[in-house]
């Protein structure tokens, strides 16, 4: 079997078989696609350790940073690992390939009385009635008092919230369906969005058929998630400095601030969907650094 072959049988089992989101299947794919042009897709036996160090290296020599060689790393052990278990490799050639080390960078992180500035500031321009305005103003409300993804985000339909107990039923990664809780500051934004502006947008399609999406753009249809970083970008880049800002951002900062507030790590793990308390850890890497910061700024012998 051509390694191409292989690799596309794969992919499709990632997709249909594990279900994994379309971005984490797309990734795999571009790197087993790199390594098949890399290595001139010979059969599948002849895929060696040499040859994926060599590919390593090379993307190493191009340029490729160390989070990108220890995703490609992690990749190739995934695949050569599946195709050990259907007997299409003698032996798993990746097993002994080493992944260069991470170099992990603590996330950006908001400061809570920026962001109560800039969504105060928001709702304030919403009250004018422009529609765009209170939509945004809801998302980034909605993202911020729940720390949701911008793909679960964009994937809300309206009867996924429930305005009275100020809940939100979100399918996150691998279809895992959580229910997270918002404030009243995002249900006052969630309602002033729904009755005030929804319509006004809604009446904008070209076609009368039903929108189930909660948040919509100028046209009518489903809110896309570039246009969730434009938003975020427009509305909250400048107030921290940033000229480009993503709605991770926002997730980072909700972790961080109810960290902060003393909440228990695994609430938080639950709050963000992680599948697993380390993901959730880099956020006391985070509090603790705003601890030493700020013991460093007010304590006597520091």
């Amino acid at each position: 079997m051509r390694t191409s072959e292989a690799t596309t049988a794969y992919v499709e089992h990632l997709a249909h078989v594990r279900r994994l989101s379309p971005h984490t299947v797309r990734a795999y794919r571009t790197d087993l696609n790199d390594l098949v042009d890399a290595s001139g897709d010979p059969d599948l036996e002849a895929v060696d350790i040499e040859v994926l160090r060599d590919w390593i290296w090379h993307a190493s020599e191009r340029g490729d940073s160390r989070s990108t060689l220890a995703r490609r790393t992690a990749t190739v052990r995934g695949f050569f690992a599946w195709a050990a278990d259907r007997d299409l490799v003698p032996v798993d050639p990746a097993l002994r390939l080493a992944a260069p080390k991470r170099v992990r960078t603590l996330p950006h992180v908001a400061a809570a009385d920026v962001l109560s500035r800039v969504l105060d500031d928001l709702r304030t321009a919403g009250s004018e009635g422009d529609p765009v305005t209170l939509r945004d103003a809801a998302v980034l409300e909605l993202l911020y008092a729940t720390g949701m993804r911008v793909s679960e985000l964009c994937g809300l339909d309206v009867d996924h919230l429930d305005r009275s107990r100020r809940t939100a039923r979100v399918i996150g990664k691998g279809d895992r369906e959580r229910v997270v809780p918002f404030g009243a500051p995002a249900a006052a934004a969630l309602d002033a969005w729904l009755v005030r502006a929804r319509p006004a947008l809604l009446a904008r399609r070209p076609s009368h058929a039903p929108q189930a999406a909660l948040f919509v753009g100028v046209r009518g249809g489903r809110l896309g998630q570039r246009a969730v970083y434009a938003v975020v970008t427009e509305r909250l880049g400048p107030a921290v400095g940033l000229d480009h800002l993503g709605p991770h951002a926002l997730r980072h900062s909700a972790a961080t601030h109810v960290l902060d507030g003393g909440a228990d790590l695994r609430a938080v793990q639950e709050l963000l969907g992680h599948a697993s308390l380390g993901t959730t850890q880099i956020y006391t890497h985070v509090s603790n650094e705003r601890l030493a910061s700020a013991y460093r700024l007010a304590h006597p012998r520091a």
